[in-house]
């Protein structure tokens, strides 16, 4: 199961530090005002029971269309992958057309060829990268939005989100679904008995790994065997201690991956992962460990989990769903440590794109840039809306709720994805580029310098020199 595709995106917009310092603030106080609360199911499916949305649940305008059909690709799997055909049913219901679900692979842009060549693109594709965004503009298989697709996500949508889903000056992508990815996620019980509290900067975390191995439980669980995962902890680190403007600078390919900054950046996470008492299963464990299972595994066990905490975005609570812990009481969440001297706030999405231009296409694309379609899933938990017009009322629980609105409270002030800004070959393909030179890093985190020669001569070949 690759739950990347809720986290993968990310085309450079211009943000700044004093929406890291106010992302944070509000991630800060999610432990805090978090309580049990409702489940991670939340409830509800499609209709306007249970706290809807700031506009009526028929805000948006679609057509009839009946005895059309379409097919929607996207990676997702399991339960996500259930939570959006919900969505799907409601414009099912709304228009008369038939929507299919179309699983894909990795890497997608692969998956979208092959079926382009043998005749069957699919209508709308949700994209987990810009880069695969520009990649599918500059094959001529994209199709800018129509009027009333770019109206409604002008209403709805900061400057920010719009402009990621463009390409040289027009809109092709509605990102539906986003991910806050500076988070921390812990065993509350584990840090109890350790006592241990929440950290603000790396020494601390560092300290707070230290008091919970004394404790008898491993400190970290880390998904390495799913790569993007392991981009995600870098990209933290290197935001925050090299700044936003040589993270734009590294995203484009404007500075080479031997800079001092990554040296530094790879040192820094060698202080967690070259440590083999600080990481599940130790390097070998954490590389056979796929993201679902280091999630489940940080939660189950009682007293004695197989680590105490595990690090991804808000999405983390559709797995933390499948274990008996409850959100905001057993499994609690920090923001990701200040390495330099502001916390990281790193972003990611989805989004939908138009394959077919038709207007059944053209429709969907307008469901999915509405509040009316981000509420339902909303409702159903590890889902993270950049939509502004959602009400933050729809959200399952306390925790989720305040991610959202720190969220949309940063408007246009945030940094996207940097491995989802680069060519899917460099940024998003399993066992190759950064994701395999990293799975490489935490397997000897003592070559810090092979590691950034390789990453260099892998980034070249993708970005083209």
């Amino acid at each position: 199961m690759r739950m990347s595709s809720t986290i993968r995106t990310g085309r450079t917009v211009k943000r700044t530090t004093r929406a890291a310092a106010t992302l944070a603030a509000a991630a800060f106080a999610l432990s805090l005002t978090a309580c049990g609360g409702d489940d991670d199911n939340g409830g509800g499916d499609s209709g306007d029971k249970g706290g809807g949305t700031k506009a009526p649940a028929s805000s948006v305008t679609l057509p009839k269309l009946d005895g059309e059909s379409l097919e929607v690709a996207a990676v997702w799997t399991g339960t996500e992958q259930e939570n959006f055909k919900k969505v799907l049913a409601e414009f099912e219901k709304r228009t008369g057309a038939k929507v299919t679900f179309v699983p894909a692979q990795d890497p997608i842009i692969n998956f979208l060829g092959s079926k382009i060549a043998g005749g069957a693109p699919p209508d709308v594709t949700m994209l987990p990268q810009p880069g695969a965004i520009k990649q599918a503009v500059e094959k001529g298989w994209a199709k800018p939005l129509g009027t009333e697709a770019a109206k409604e996500l002008g209403e709805n949508y900061s400057q920010g989100w719009q402009d990621i889903g463009k390409v040289d000056g027009k809109q092709y992508g509605v990102y539906y679904k986003a991910a806050n990815k500076s988070l921390i996620w812990y065993n509350a019980q584990v840090f109890e008995n350790a006592g241990a509290s929440e950290p603000k900067t790396w020494d601390e975390l560092l300290e707070t790994a230290r008091m919970i191995y004394d404790s008898g439980v491993t400190p970290f669980s880390v998904g390495g065997a799913d790569g993007w995962t392991l981009t995600d902890w870098f990209e933290n680190v290197y935001l925050s201690q090299a700044g936003p403007e040589k993270y734009d600078q590294l995203a484009k390919h404007e500075i080479k991956w031997t800079d001092p900054s990554v040296k530094q950046a790879l040192t820094t996470l060698a202080e967690i992962w070259g440590k083999k008492d600080f990481v599940a299963g130790g390097a070998s464990g954490a590389l056979q460990t796929e993201f679902p299972a280091s999630v489940t595994q940080t939660f189950t066990g009682g007293d004695q989990p197989k680590a105490g905490m595990v690090y991804e975005g808000d999405f983390v609570q559709v797995n933390i769903g499948e274990t008996k812990a409850k959100v905001g009481t057993d499994a609690k969440v920090f923001p990701f440590p200040a390495v330099g001297d502001t916390a990281p706030v790193v972003s990611g999405g989805d989004a939908a794109v138009v394959f077919k231009d038709s207007e059944a296409a053209q429709a969907l694309a307008t469901w999915l840039a509405s509040p009316d379609a981000a509420a339902i899933q909303a409702k159903l938990g590890g889902f993270l809306s950049p939509n502004k017009s959602v009400d933050a009322s729809v959200y399952p629980n306390e925790v989720q709720k305040k991610i959202a609105e720190a969220l949309v409270a940063a408007g246009d002030d945030f940094r996207f994805d940097m491995s989802d800004q680069a060519p899917q070959a460099f940024g998003g393909t399993p066992g190759k580029g950064e994701w395999k030179t990293l799975q490489d890093f935490l397997k000897n985190p003592k070559d810090v310098a092979g590691a950034q020669a390789k990453l260099e001569a892998d980034a070249a070949a993708a970005y083209g020199g």
